[in-house]
């Protein structure tokens, strides 16, 4: 059934609701010697975001057990279905907007015991590395990240009711200037861009604070 809380809250996954993300844990514990440096071609502008993520994906083949054990270790928010529960009796609806891999969201938040609308890039686990792709039939599909975070939040602005948004990197930004000060939220990359950009945020360090400053207004 459809989520009846009039207000959302378009958070970002990796980062924002776990501590670590799972492709920089996948970079500092299974990569091969050797394996070229797939985020600083992104940076450089050589390959998409989505690409510099599932080549990163693809360079380690540890099988599903270690990969499983490793999302397992990003730190999913403690408290997360008690906190998903304040929000939704504060009107809250909360939606995941990820940039990262539907296999392991998918997995953190079952054994979290929490349901939630989630739009994220589609993976498998295929000869022992995890194998993301496009979700090219997405009604938010980007082929620089797999999902535009951007089209989810302006389709919740839509309704007219409030619009919140959370997150900490690069495909942040922009979903993060769509919505008003007072309810964007960022740390890390996010938290720093803004601050560069002279624009206002609220920062945070666990997503706990995101969901208890919004049950608070």
């Amino acid at each position: 059934m459809p989520d009846p809380s009039p207000a959302v809250l378009v958070t970002d996954f990796d980062g924002t609701l776990t501590r670590h993300d799972f492709y920089q844990l996948v970079i500092d514990e299974l990569l091969p010697p050797g394996t070229p440096n797939f985020w600083s071609r992104y940076v450089a502008g050589k390959v998409t975001h989505f690409e510099a993520l599932r080549l990163t994906f693809a360079a380690a083949s540890p099988g599903e057990a270690t990969l499983a054990a490793l999302a397992d270790r990003m730190g999913l928010e403690p408290a997360l279905a008690d906190e998903i529960v304040a929000l939704r009796n504060h009107g809250w609806q909360v939606v995941v907007a990820s940039a990262g891999c539907l296999w392991y969201i998918r997995r953190l938040l079952e054994a979290a015991g929490v349901s939630l609308e989630v739009h994220a890039n589609p993976g498998r686990i295929e000869d022992g590395h995890l194998a993301m792709s496009l979700p090219i039939d997405s009604p938010f599909y980007s082929p620089e990240t797999g999902i535009d975070k951007s089209a989810v939040v302006r389709q919740s602005l839509q309704s007219g009711h409030p619009v919140a948004f959370a997150g900490d990197g690069p495909p942040d930004l922009a979903p993060a200037l769509l919505v008003p000060p007072d309810l964007r939220f960022a740390r890390g990359y996010l938290a720093a861009e803004l601050t560069r950009r002279n624009e206002s945020f609220r920062p945070f360090d666990r997503w706990s604070e995101v969901s208890r400053a919004l049950c608070d207004r």
